[in-house]
């Protein structure tokens, strides 16, 4: 029976664990806390929400222990301000299947204690890079998926596939309890986004917190520099929602209502910080000569702009395990790590950052048509307009960046797309949706608010 080490108790580390047990191996996972410091002592290491796709490899292991509990989301409700002040479009978008986002804290305590249960072992102590080496000589293989601790900068950063070298935004996170869990004349639970050119973007995620339960976790990207980048300053929970709700009160007051009453859900429930996308190098050699290779976050480290973190490292974890229970008893070296990686950035990888990274950016000009072509999506089930196929490819996307992205980059295709979508041809859908959006644009500025497509009569109990 082959024998594996892996360092981190976070998401990618320990479904990698439990499908590695499953399968026969003897595994040993690392983690620098407990279960019980996990729950009581730690601060969420992000928002963590998973679509589908990530989220079957879950349900194989059975890890899913909140199924009946956890507020499922249905889509997106995202609002496009090019200027401040400007609500130019939204998009009410469906997913195919629904997505959840669970407190890292409660998921790492739950699955560090059913790992043991399951035959796993679990290690508690900080592995420094020495230490690394040790453990690496007591394992065919070892595999770092310590997210963005130190241990990953064993792993040489990948120019090639880095697009950026300094953070892209300002990151402030804090789970609240309180708001109600959907909004008004939109029929759907959605992660509700505010995309502001020249501000950043804002997140209101539904959430299962190890406390409150179903509440909502809250989620600012500042542009470094821009009117939303006031949380550097932040020492608490408390302190990052008091200058959450002045900047949605300055910044989206139409959100400012909702918020009103949020409450923190935890004083260690929040984070403040930044750091560069990174794409790194698949295998660090120690100084021993013996080699590890990351996983997740220490692999991949991308802007939760997309909400991709997780999803990323669930599909990287699957990737990981079926190569090992491809490749029998051969030796895990260097150029089996490579392969590997490799084989996980042609298939979903690539497009994954690219998706990523194309939202960090100004929209290219494919992806401007297709939100324009969507105007008129209001979410609702019934809808089978070419409006709402369009709406809902888009935040599909974010469940398999695979679909959408090459055409969020090719106009001939996107436009194939919009035709194929709507049934009529891609100018005729755009000049629909651009009378749409530059009628409420002229309400704009006549001082009125503008009326983007809500299910009328829809109200959601508190």
């Amino acid at each position: 029976m082959r024998n594996i080490a892996i360092i981190g108790s976070g998401q990618a580390g320990l479904l990698a664990a439990h499908a590695l047990v499953k399968a026969g191996y003897r595994v040993t996972l690392y983690s620098d806390r407990t279960p019980e410091q996990w729950l009581h002592e730690s601060r969420p290491t992000g928002t963590a929400t998973r679509f589908d796709l990530a989220l079957q490899f879950e349900y194989e292991l059975d890890l899913n222990s909140w199924v009946d509990d956890a507020p499922w989301g249905d889509g997106f409700h995202i609002t496009f301000c090019p200027m401040l002040g400007n609500r130019m479009l939204t998009v009410t978008g469906r997913l195919r299947r629904p997505f959840v986002a669970i407190d890292l804290r409660l998921q790492s305590h739950q699955w560090m204690k059913e790992l043991e249960a399951r035959g796993g072992q679990v290690r508690i102590e900080s592995v420094s890079p020495r230490r690394l080496d040790e453990i690496s000589a007591e394992h065919d293989l070892t595999i770092v998926a310590a997210g963005r601790a130190d241990l990953c900068n064993l792993f040489e950063r990948d120019a090639a596939r880095s697009v950026y070298h300094t953070a892209q935004r300002q990151l402030a996170m804090v789970c609240v309890k309180g708001p109600q869990m959907g909004f008004d004349g939109i029929p759907l639970l959605p992660v509700k986004l505010n995309l502001m050119a020249p501000a950043g973007e804002a997140f209101w995620v539904p959430y299962f917190h190890k406390d409150a339960g179903p509440s909502w976790n809250l989620l600012f990207e500042a542009r470094p520099g821009g009117p939303m980048d006031r949380f550097r300053e932040a020492r608490s929970a408390a302190q990052v929602l008091e200058v959450g709700k002045q900047v949605v009160r300055d910044l989206m007051p139409w959100d400012e209502a909702w918020m009103r009453g949020a409450q923190v859900s935890d004083p260690n429930g929040w984070l403040v910080g930044s750091f560069a996308p990174t794409v790194r190098k698949p295998v660090a050699r120690l100084p021993s000569g013996r080699h590890v290779m990351p996983l997740g976050d220490t692999a991949m480290s991308l802007d939760p702009i997309g909400g991709q973190g997780a999803n990323n490292g669930n599909k990287m974890a699957r990737n990981l395990v079926e190569c090992i229970l491809a490749h029998g008893d051969g030796a895990f070296d260097a150029q089996w790590m490579t392969d590997t990686f490799e084989r996980y950035w042609r298939e979903h990888g690539e497009a994954t950052s690219t998706f990523n990274n194309l939202l960090i950016e100004p929209m290219p000009t494919a992806g401007r048509d297709l939100l324009i072509a969507q105007y008129g999506s209001d979410g609702r089930f019934d809808n089978t307009s070419g409006e709402q196929r369009l709406a809902n490819a888009f935040v599909e996307n974010f469940n398999d960046p695979t679909r959408l992205t090459p055409l969020l980059q090719d106009p001939h295709r996107m436009r194939q797309f919009i035709s194929q979508e709507t049934g009529r041809s891609w100018m005729r859908a755009m000049a629909g949706g651009g009378l749409g959006i530059a009628r409420e644009e002229w309400r704009q500025l006549r001082g009125h608010e503008p009326r983007h497509p809500l299910v009328h009569g829809y109200k959601k109990a508190a």
